[in-house]
């Protein structure tokens, strides 16, 4: 790759389109005056000019050519998860050592006493900041600036830090995870991470490119990720981890509506890739939507009505949205609108290309509509409507299937850091909100609980997936724990992503003591979760797994007592 495509990374006028270059090579070189770069043995990114895209991207490349978009998912629970037990017994003083933490999120406040060791030498590794481009980015990247342990360390002793350095989080949100899973203890704040002798590695990420972020109507303001940004952030820590010849724990803090719900997506397809090799240790956040009426789910019976009605209530001053229905195979879906001044658009007829744009007469809505009647990446529909300007009210959509068997379909709308106002179901369902890549097969997925009372966060996804695969997996403390904070500070904060930070500590613990003391050379994410489901906490009025809970409450004390036997 030249430095004019790595030029093309960062530019506003060059769209990035995620493309399955095993199963589809001539997508690379198909689009004038475009150039790509690898992921993986199995994705790469081109770089292709805006103006040279073809009229619709969805029809003649594909849906998952665009990549999702990502928001974030938001000392007693050391005790709850059954750590302080298990450190006080002397030979288990597993804090760690010679394990790397990986983060891709907002980047990580360097300064922070949490991440400087007693000596005053920094506990990160490096930081790849994609938002800075002054350089060096790291090998085979060719965008954003990577930093290394002995440049934060000469950082740290001048006067003036972010003049050596200036990679800061000024969302705070990759800091309280970083520090949460291994920040150092700080007794007047009651605050330890989970392993504080681990080294830390971060991706700080890049805003995701106004052309994507228009085509699904992100709120203008919201914090957004790009998938192809995320995956060369996951494909950066693997790399660290291969390097220094360690294994890492990588905890994944974001979450998105988009997609197929059902671990197929590109993200969620590498991230159990990664997570099926020995000494990684995937952990996901299972989301913060179940209670934000953003899915809905249908079932047609065969030989009935074949249609069902789903209402959608949408609030004053809504600029746009996106919305996402996934029918199931073999049924074939199609769809009519009645808007809620009462325009009606008769039954859209299921046609492989079918697309419309729908203008209204009484009301500025625009409604654009492509149905995917075999979705690459799943063989399932998809129905992709993009409201612009939706009139205030409720709109009514009746979906129809075809065919002889019952049918079943979902819908999704995106998560609510995306939205600029109201828009819900009338009729919501909280199961089924479990947000990608929380839907990956092999990583450990985790909602979150409240310790002190043994209640679930509030606004916790709920599962499984779309195909019923059985996530979350457990239930970790995640409500108003104490974590760092950007400026030196600690705050208080709750969500399912701090979760997954508290959870990828004792994934670390676990590598700690399979990998770098000897006990089981060949530890990965598949053993680890069972490892951990193995000695999860179960309330007996609960039956397990479920929705809810997933196998229980983390407890890794009771892991490692269940491997003693009778």
């Amino acid at each position: 790759m030249d430095q004019n495509c790595g030029d093309r990374i960062i530019s506003e006028d060059y769209a990035d389109l995620l493309i399955e270059y095993r199963r589809f090579p001539q997508e690379l070189s198909n689009i004038p005056d475009s150039c790509s770069n690898v992921i993986n043995e199995n994705h790469a990114v081109v770089y292709a000019p805006i103006n040279l895209l073809p009229g619709n991207i969805v029809q003649s490349i594909g849906y998952f050519v665009f990549p999702t978009l990502f928001g974030l998912a938001d000392t007693g629970s050391l005790e709850a998860s059954g750590i302080t037990r298990l450190l006080n017994i002397p030979s288990f003083d597993l804090s760690g050592q010679g394990v790397l933490v990986g983060f891709i999120d907002t980047g990580i406040d360097y300064t922070h006493p949490a991440f400087i060791n007693a000596d005053g030498t920094t506990k990160i590794l490096s930081i790849w900041d994609q938002t800075i481009q002054t350089g060096p980015s790291p090998n085979t990247y060719y965008y954003g600036t990577e930093y290394t342990r002995e440049q934060i360390n000469l950082a740290l002793v001048n006067e003036d830090p972010i003049s050596i350095v200036p990679s800061i989080d000024e969302i705070g949100h990759g800091t309280s995870l970083a520090g949460l899973t291994a920040g150092n203890p700080s007794l007047q704040n009651n605050f330890s991470g989970v392993v504080p002798s681990s080294d830390i590695v971060v991706v700080k990420l890049k805003q995701a490119k106004k052309f994507i972020r228009n085509y699904f109507l992100v709120k203008e303001d919201a914090i957004c990720f790009q998938e192809n940004d995320i995956m060369f952030g996951i494909r950066y820590l693997t790399d660290a981890a291969r390097e220094l010849n360690r294994p890492i724990a990588i905890c994944i803090g974001l979450e998105t509506n988009q997609g197929s719900h059902d671990g197929r997506g590109a993200l969620s397809s590498y991230l159990s890739l990664l997570g099926d090799q020995a000494g990684i240790a995937i952990t996901i956040a299972a989301g913060n939507e179940g209670n934000a009426g953003h899915h809905f789910r249908g079932v047609i019976e065969s030989g009935g009505q074949q249609s069902e009605i789903l209402e959608l209530r949408v609030g004053a001053n809504n600029s746009g949205f996106s919305m996402e229905l996934w029918g199931d195979s073999p049924g074939t879906f199609s769809v009519d609108i009645l808007s809620p001044t009462g325009e009606y658009i008769p039954r859209i007829p299921a046609r492989i290309g079918e697309t419309r744009v729908i203008r209204f007469i009484f009301e500025e809505t625009v409604v654009n509509i492509d149905y995917i009647l075999l979705e690459q990446q799943t063989g399932d529909q998809l129905i992709l409507l993009r409201f612009v300007s939706p009139t205030e009210g409720i709109w009514r959509f009746r979906v129809y299937s075809t065919g002889d068997l019952t049918s079943t379909f979902n819908v999704w709308l995106p998560i609510q850091s995306f939205m600029t106002s109201e828009a819900v179901f009338v009729q919501p369902d909280p199961d089924y909100t479990v947000t990608s890549p929380g839907n990956a097969v092999i990583p450990i997925i985790v909602t979150a609980y409240d310790y002190t009372n043994n209640s679930l966060y509030l606004n916790a996804s709920r599962g499984y997936t779309r195909i019923d695969t059985i996530n979350p997996n457990l239930a970790a403390p995640g409500v108003n724990l104490v974590v760092p904070a950007p400026g030196g500070t600690y705050t208080t904060a709750s969500g399912t992503s701090l979760a997954a930070a508290h959870t990828t500590g004792v994934a670390a613990m676990l590598l700690e003591w399979g990998i770098t003391t000897g006990y089981y050379s060949m530890l990965d994410s598949v053993e680890i979760k069972n490892l951990l489901i193995r000695g999860a906490r179960r309330d007996p009025n609960n039956v397990y797994p479920n929705k809810e809970w997933g196998y229980g409450i983390l407890d890794v004390y009771n892991t490692f007592n269940s491997l003693r036997g009778d």
